[in-house]
């Protein structure tokens, strides 16, 4: 597991590094990135955090959030769906953005403070291991980062714990048919690159009920591979 870890980031770590040095646009694949959001969205954030968006996915739509709330974004990278949360929650909700690399909270708190975001705050952490306590959020958002953890059920616990009873979840990840062929875990390259560490549907409901999570409702949007699509995941944690 270590060795699939130091590669994802690796990956990460360089185009953390590459974004901030050129404003590189990473998402101009229609499977990734920026391409999933609305033009009007992207028009509320930074050039340079919707050009890092490396996702798969929209789950700010997803999310339906109101004023007020208090949002988690797990792996919240250059600070996109962080910006756009904060907006919408406005000045009486708060948002939390945790991501493990240094490179990329570093990027993320200076495009937050361009955009004039104030009600943000970027944790350095692992999504295996939040560092908020029990009963503190009230959704937790993520794009295209569950899959690229080895082991999915300490996230999934970790996605019940912060949350308030009636809590809810808006993820983007990565799914795999049921029926799909096992993809090749040995090539690390395709961990960060390609979805390799995505779960099949029904495993990704069956953690999610072992977690807690009721109204699970996993809906494939776009096919990113071979047997591989791109998710709007949806789930409440039981009041």
């Amino acid at each position: 597991m270590s060795n699939i870890e130091d590669s994802v980031r690796s990956y990460y770590r360089e185009a953390a590094t590459r974004g901030a040095e050129r404003h590189a646009d990473l998402g101009g694949d229609d499977r990734w990135g920026r391409s999933r959001y609305e033009p009007d969205s992207l028009a509320e954030a930074l050039a340079v955090a919707a050009g890092l968006s490396m996702g798969c996915g929209n789950p700010f739509a997803l999310a339906d959030l109101a004023p007020g709330e208090t949002v988690l974004d797990l792996g919240s990278g250059a600070g996109l769906d962080v910006i756009l949360s904060a907006r919408r929650v406005g000045p009486t909700g708060q948002v939390y953005g945790v991501d493990f690399l240094d490179e990329m909270l570093e990027v993320a708190r200076a495009n937050a403070a361009e955009a004039g975001v104030e009600n943000v705050e970027f944790l350095a952490g692992t999504i295996e291991a939040v560092p908020l306590p029990n009963n503190s959020v009230d959704v937790v958002i993520s794009n295209c980062v569950i899959n690229l953890v080895p082991d999915k059920a300490p996230v999934f616990a970790e996605m019940a714990r912060v949350l308030k009873p009636g809590g809810r979840i808006a993820v983007s990840d990565v799914v795999l048919d049921d029926d799909a062929a096992e993809p090749d875990q040995t090539n690390l390259e395709a961990w960060a690159e390609q979805g390799a560490g995505g779960l099949r549907r029904s495993q990704y409901s069956s953690m999610l009920g072992l977690a807690g999570f009721s109204d699970i409702n996993i809906q494939f949007t776009h096919e990113v591979g071979p047997g591989m699509n791109g998710a709007a995941i949806r789930a409440v944690l039981p009041g």
